[in-house]
């Protein structure tokens, strides 16, 4: 799913008025209305008291015409005016002259704090206050409205992002935003929802079509996507029935080290069990039994030296490899990498503390092949870009880097960000689950193992943060999220995989109401 900035909504909005010779009023009337049935199928009439708060702008509009809807309908709904500023928009004033005409009850003006209405624990606040145009800090009386908003402990619904979240940006004051449990956004998620500092201001968001000019739409292309099954299915290579292991690559994996062969285990079990045809692990001699103890299916190399890797050599031929997972950053493995870097030609995923090498020995990345892939945690991506003042400022950073040094960077954390120069792809699966021990070995592994059955390196850091975090999704339901282990996400790969061309169930149909039907009861 594209995620369109602020910008491309805007240049949406238009294109839309002009190419369905539609006003900006009706498009807006188009948004409400959107909002209303959303609403309606869930309240059914109920007589909840609902609490419309509109801004003054085109947010304040799309309110005022869900208010007025509201009303038609039957529901116990009051309209309040935040009265910020003498500007107010047009389609906001045309919608504000609707709303007299169909109630008695006018929108009340807020204007300070003793404006303020009492609201109960069990009603709807809805909040229609500032949009995605929002670009300065909001005034003291209304930063009071949004702590009012939180105290009452009411159902809080946001239109199209929370009032006081701007979508380029993380607030400098929490109480300046308004916390909604639910946000209703148009067209598009926004960036901020997946942030770690700013996704806490809405618990959960459903995006609603407001019949953007669907040329607009596809042809426009975006910095952000949100990655889920659609976007993944037409990247997935099907298995022809005559194939066999040598067609799906060769994977090498060097790492390991005394205590830690463990990560290489779990690396190379990842990469042969996302369809590698054939798996190598390069360690110290220590590694040796270990592995061909508990991984089979592998072959293992090992290094001359006992306990740490030192001097890489081998005479295979692989198609990828892995470096860093337990490698240790000892003296002796940092000169080895270095000197394997010099020769290396082939594509290349570094994690671990193959990132924590690079982070301390910068000029090793002029080394590196071209779109080499860096899989780091928090700690080791600021060893590699330095200390960020917020997510966007860390986006930034990544972006630059990655553009530096043409690497594909992936920022882990609950919506893994795989950045690639200006372009941004965030995940949508994975759960709290995978905050656990060698997952990050288990996703190197993953991904190399992609890359060795032919999908570009890009690809297979998109796809690879995808299966990860829905092979832990669905190992979730039986070891829920406290007793998943890593070994969990490699053995529930295939289910991942499965899962591609699932369909979603579907509700039971509940036979028509037909004349033939009414006339039988009678």
């Amino acid at each position: 799913m594209k995620i369109f900035s602020k910008e491309q909504i805007y240049q949406g909005d238009a294109l839309t008025v002009s190419r369905q010779n539609i006003s900006s009023t009706d498009l807006m009337e188009r948004a409400g209305a959107q909002i209303f049935n959303w609403m309606h199928v869930r309240l059914q009439g109920a007589q909840v008291p609902i609490h419309v708060f509109c801004g003054i702008g085109n947010n304040g509009g799309d309110g005022l015409v869900l208010s007025r809807h509201l009303i038609l309908d039957g529901y116990n709904v009051k309209t309040y005016v935040v009265n910020c500023s003498d500007k107010r928009s047009k389609d906001f004033l045309i919608n504000y002259d609707r709303i007299k005409n169909v109630t008695k009850q006018w929108p009340t003006l807020l204007s300070c704090e003793e404006d303020f209405p009492e609201i109960n624990p069990e009603d709807i606040i809805v909040d229609a206050i500032f949009g995605i145009g929002l670009n300065r800090p909001v005034d003291a009386w209304v930063k009071g409205l949004f702590i009012h908003f939180k105290k009452s402990k009411a159902f809080t619904l946001s239109i199209d992002i929370p009032s006081g979240l701007q979508t380029d940006s993380v607030p400098k004051d929490e109480d300046a935003v308004v916390w909604a449990g639910y946000t209703l956004s148009f067209v598009t998620p926004k960036l901020v929802f997946f942030l770690p500092d700013t996704a806490k201001y809405t618990v959960q968001w459903e995006v609603l079509d407001i019949g953007l000019d669907p040329e607009f739409l596809s042809a426009t292309e975006t910095q952000v996507e949100l990655i889920g099954k659609h976007e993944m299915l037409p990247i997935y290579k099907p298995r022809d029935k005559f194939s066999h292991k040598g067609e799906f690559g060769h994977c090498l994996i060097i790492g390991g080290s005394y205590g830690k062969i463990g990560a290489v285990t779990l690396a190379s079990r990842a990469a042969l069990s996302s369809g590698a045809g054939l798996v190598t692990a390069y360690v110290p001699k220590c590694g040796y039994i270990p592995l061909q103890s508990a991984f089979p299916e592998a072959m293992v190399l090992t290094d001359v030296n006992d306990e740490k890797t030192t001097n890489i050599s081998f005479k295979i031929k692989p198609t990828v490899i892995a470096f860093g997972v337990g490698a240790g950053t000892d003296k002796e493995t940092v000169e080895a990498f270095e000197a394997f870097l010099k020769m290396n030609k082939t594509p290349l995923v570094i994690d671990a503390d193959g990132i924590n090498i690079l982070g301390k020995n910068k000029t090793f990345l002029k080394l590196l092949p071209e779109q080499t892939i860096l899989t780091p945690h928090p700690k080791e991506l600021e060893r590699l870009l330095g200390k960020w003042t917020d997510d966007f400022d860390k986006i930034n950073k990544a972006k630059a880097f990655s553009k530096k040094h043409n690497l594909i960077v992936i920022i882990k954390g609950a919506h893994s960000i795989t950045v690639f120069q200006e372009k941004l792809y965030v995940n949508s699966t994975g759960n709290p689950g995978l905050a656990t021990a060698g997952s990050g070995d288990v996703l190197t592994g993953i991904i190399t193992g992609l890359i060795a059955q032919g999908y570009s390196a890009l690809d297979a850091s998109v796809f690879g943060v995808y299966l990860h975090g829905k092979s832990g999704d669905i190992a979730i339901e039986d070891y829920g999220y406290q007793s998943l282990i890593s070994s969990h996400v490699i053995e529930f790969l295939g289910e991942a995989y499965k899962d591609l061309f699932k369909q979603p169930e579907q509700p039971p149909v509940q036979p028509e109401e037909t004349v033939e039907n009414k006339k039988q009861k009678k």
